[in-house]
């Protein structure tokens, strides 16, 4: 607040040319004149925009109209330095042009102080005059009017003359005191204000006080206005005493709100304070130095670890020179700390030690898989081709088969047998190629491909790498992730793979790279020609009996906190579970339904069930409900038209039924069912006129062809099928149907028809077999080209089966018939 005046605030003042006592004799003494006498009756009038004065305070204020300027500065060159001050009213606009009109009377309240002009000061020619006001006494307008462009007042003074003092009013006093001592408390920056306002005025002029006190406080306008208003002392003390009040609380708050700030920054400079002290002493003691060259001499001391290539270890150089000089706030910064921190995490000339023992490998591969005797050759064969040369890599390996027949596992159990890291990612779905790639450094949170991340978190150069679901890859407008395995995938580049993020040549032939698929029609051509091919089946009967005895059951026992004297499966009881629950070629959904018996056992000993549990083939139904899979023939005994086919199938081989039936229309006639693809549908027409130029001489089988609609159908009617082996399937149910002949043994066959009834080889051979062998079928008929394939099946596979080979259709109809 701005230095307060004393005011003339006494009904009267005295008016001398010197200085003479003031106990001077009335003929000697001054003469004495009224303060209304005194006082003009009439006022120039300048509006106040903001906040009114106060009598006793005196106050700077700035003019920038010139029209008042003008007349402000006239006045104070004539001598004549009284103008009255009135605050404008908060609902009318304020006039922005200093050429308008002044303000009209109505803008203003009626209420105003009378003021001294004491100083005036001008910012340069044409600029604002700031003056400096001392305001005496209130008035009250009359009459406001314009004078030329000026406003005028007619006033009459309300001065503050003798009143009574009472109780209530020193009570009033003694709580405003108060609480401005209470207000400087928490302010302090008005402590010398009321230091001169108590010099200079006393206790007993409780009326200049309130007036104080409301200049003290930070109170809007109309506030300010109303206490100005009130000329009785005791409405005003209570006004007064109420916006100190108020003023109070905002002090408080604003206090408040001070030390929650001023706390936290001194705590967070507290923190720099120490950290910096700390990092200060142990940079003294040599026990820590900057970060940036404690970075610098991490990477230097991997860099001695590692066998770098030229074209490596002088990026690193160039990159450590430019992060020496870099600034570490900077973006740039950790952009090269970063790229600095990949180059020499990777396992350059870092190498597993690698395990040359085919008898160890052999006993890892059959600790942890039982049968698949063939697949273990192969991978046997694979790893004696290593141990001979030193080194196994150099060919990729693509295990193919149905879901949950160990493909995965098998690859950890390569990794073990040769002790190599084991890592694993799936491609199934990847549609971007800078997953194999990685980014380029300029994208905010670029990073090296999967490859790359892979060596980093083996930590050697010459780890297991399987790739999972190649045969689900996609490509999108990203790139082409199958297009980028080529460089990857192929031992003649793949010495010199260049991620994108990297920019550096690195080595991947050391991997012995594994992928994984259930079919490899999806599998680019380009991509496939890289693999060296090993299929998985699926598994028998007598196979998954010996994975539930070895492996399942156990497992489950252990990761419920059961073991066997708790709960016990029986031999029967896993052969009916395996055929009537779980015939899928793979072992998964045995094992879900082992799960569910084994979490059923548990439930019943947590309800009190004490003795061992046994499950019984007979009660299997209580634990898994009703069985799944019935006999594959939906007849006892198969009538005319009907035949038993062998499929394959992504999920493994399978058996189907394909079934003929004449309608009598008067016409000849033919048509398919049964979601057949296109190759099927074809298959199927060929097979139509092959049996009709088979019975063409056949009189009877002839009229049956002319005057009836022949309808085939291939349940089950909700699945696609597609391919040309069930060409012979579908001729013996036409010749059947046509002869009205049942066929004379429970047949299963696959083979390709030509349209000169010549029997062509088919694929899937293992997987038809035991899939007819999982049903129960013993007379199979295969192609005879396919005799080799039949023939190179493991003994276990082929036992108890009577395959018959043949090389046309009349050879299949002599079998059948």
């Amino acid at each position: 607040m701005p230095n307060k005046k004393k005011p003339a605030e006494m009904p009267s003042v005295e008016v001398v040319e010197e200085k003479p006592s003031p106990r001077e004799t009335a003929d000697e003494g001054p003469a004495v004149v009224l303060a209304r006498d005194i006082y003009p009756g009439v006022l120039p009038i300048i509006p106040i925009e903001t906040r009114p004065f106060f009598p006793g305070v005196r106050a700077p204020l700035i003019i920038e109209d010139d029209l008042v300027r003008q007349r402000l500065v006239e006045r104070t060159l004539s001598g004549n330095k009284m103008i009255g001050l009135i605050l404008r009213k908060e609902n009318q606009v304020l006039r922005e042009n200093s050429d308008s009109e002044a303000p009209s009377p109505d803008d203003l309240f009626r209420v105003g102080v009378l003021a001294e002009i004491l100083q005036v000061a001008q910012a340069g020619e044409g600029g604002p005059v700031q003056i400096i006001l001392g305001a005496l006494e209130r008035f009250r307008a009359q009459e406001i009017y314009r004078d030329g462009p000026h406003l005028e007042a007619r006033v009459s003074y309300e001065l503050e003359d003798e009143f009574e003092e009472s109780d209530e009013i020193r009570a009033y006093t003694l709580a405003v005191v108060n609480s401005i001592k209470e207000l400087i408390k928490l302010d302090p920056l008005h402590k010398e204000e009321l230091r001169l306002f108590m010099a200079q005025t006393p206790l007993d002029k409780p009326g200049r006080l309130a007036d104080f006190a409301a200049a003290l406080t930070s109170a809007n306008g109309e506030d300010l206005q109303e206490v100005l208003e009130c000329f009785d002392i005791l409405s005003r003390l209570e006004t007064v005493l109420w916006l100190l009040k108020k003023e109070i609380e905002i002090a408080r708050l604003q206090t408040r709100i001070s030390n929650q700030v001023e706390e936290k920054l001194s705590k967070q400079q507290r923190e720099f304070f120490l950290r910096e002290q700390l990092k200060a002493i142990k940079k003294e003691l040599g026990l820590e130095k900057e970060g940036r060259e404690s970075e610098i001499e991490r990477f230097e001391a991997r860099m001695e670890k590692l066998q770098l290539s030229e074209e490596a270890a002088g990026r690193v150089e160039e990159e450590l020179a430019k992060l020496k000089v870099l600034d570490p706030s900077s973006p740039e910064y950790n952009v090269s700390r970063n790229y600095i921190d990949w180059l020499t995490v990777l396992p350059w000339g870092v190498f597993s030690q690698e395990i040359h023992d085919l008898a160890h490998s052999a006993e890892i591969l059959d600790r942890d898989h039982y049968g698949l005797k063939d697949v273990k050759d192969r991978i046997l064969e694979f790893l004696s081709v290593g141990i001979v040369k030193g080194n196994i890599s150099g060919s990729i390996l693509c295990f193919v088969g149905p879901p949950g027949v160990g493909k995965t596992s098998i690859g950890r159990s390569i990794a073990e047998a040769v002790g190599r890291e084991f890592y694993r990612f799936s491609v199934g779905g990847m549609r971007d190629e800078a997953e194999i790639k990685g980014h380029r450094r300029t994208y905010i949170g670029a990073l090296p491909g999967k490859f790359l991340q892979a060596m980093k978190t083996c930590g050697a150069a010459n780890p297991v790498i399987m790739l999972d679901e190649i045969d689900k890859i996609g490509a999108s407008y990203r790139g082409d992730p199958a297009s980028a395995l080529l460089e990857v995938l192929d031992p003649e580049q793949n010495t010199t793979f260049q991620d994108h993020y990297l920019d550096v040549r690195f080595d991947l032939s050391n991997v012995l790279f594994i992928c994984t698929a259930n079919q490899l029609d999806t599998i680019p051509r380009p991509l496939l020609d890289r693999m060296e091919i090993i299929k998985l089946s699926g598994y028998i009967l007598q196979e998954k009996m010996e994975i539930a005895r070895r492996f399942l059951v156990p497992k489950q026992l252990r990761e419920h906190g059961l073991d066997a004297k708790q709960l016990t499966i029986t031999a029967p009881a896993l052969r009916e579970i395996i055929s009537g629950y779980a015939r899928e070629p793979g072992v998964r959904s045995l094992e879900m339904h082992i799960k569910r018996i084994v979490r059923k056992a548990v439930r019943r000993i947590v309800e009190g069930h004490s003795g061992r549990i046994k499950v019984e083939k007979g009660g299997l139904t209580d634990w898994l409900g009703r069985r799944i899979f019935t006999d594959e023939s939906l007849y006892a005994k198969p009538p005319a038209g009907v035949v038993m086919g062998l499929a394959w199938t992504s999920m493994g081989g399978d058996t189907l039924l394909v079934e003929a039936r004449g309608i009598h229309t008067g016409k000849a006639g033919y048509k398919q069912t049964g979601q057949l693809g296109k190759v099927m549908v074809e298959s199927a027409e060929i097979a139509y006129t092959c049996v009709r130029a088979e019975l063409s001489d056949h009189p009877n089988a002839k009229t049956f062809f002319d005057e009836h609609l022949i309808h085939l159908h291939v349940p089950a009617g909700a699945t696609p099928k597609d391919g040309p082996s069930a060409g012979i399937t579908m001729a013996t149910a036409l010749y059947s149907l046509a002869l009205d002949r049942p066929v004379k043994k429970r047949f299963a066959m696959t083979g390709e028809l030509s349209l000169t009834s010549q029997v062509l080889p088919v694929g899937g051979i293992k997987e038809k077999t035991i899939a007819a062998k999982r049903a129960g079928i013993q007379n199979l008929i295969f192609p005879l080209a396919n005799r080799s394939d039949f023939e190179d099946l493991p003994e276990e596979i082929r036992r108890g089966l009577r395959p018959h080979f043949v090389t046309s259709l009349t050879e299949v109809l002599s079998l059948t018939f």
